[in-house]
């Protein structure tokens, strides 16, 4: 996911997903489920019902673009959204840290010594 532009927002959907859907039915699930429109240059990422499969839709300029992602051991954690919400929203780093295992629950933000 190298072209993804800085500060663009990534949605993570937190209730589980038939994997047999691809482009239009995971577009289905970002405008009715998310209340995204697919074309706003974010990520989306879902995951199957096991935890141990992951999808990515993106749009690019002139199309979508679906990765995905097989664990081969493990699973990955889905945090908790709020009680109305089927989404939470999280960075790049929290993206590199959900990939790698690390529970974005119990990962802190360092304080920092200097203000910027």
């Amino acid at each position: 996911m190298t072209g993804l532009p800085q500060g663009s927002p990534i949605f993570l959907c937190t209730t589980p997903v038939d994997f047999r859907k691809g482009f239009d039915g995971l577009t289905g699930i970002v405008t009715s489920q998310l209340g995204q429109s697919v074309t706003s240059g974010s990520l989306f990422l879902f995951v199957n019902r096991r935890r141990d499969r992951i999808k990515a839709l993106w749009w690019e300029t002139g199309g979508l673009t679906l990765w995905y992602r097989r664990l081969e051991q493990g699973t990955v954690e889905l945090p908790k959204a709020g009680s109305d919400q089927t989404h939470v929203t999280i960075d790049a780093v929290e993206l590199a840290k959900w990939l790698g295992g690390v529970d974005l629950a119990s990962a802190r933000v360092r304080r920092k010594r200097m203000a910027a």
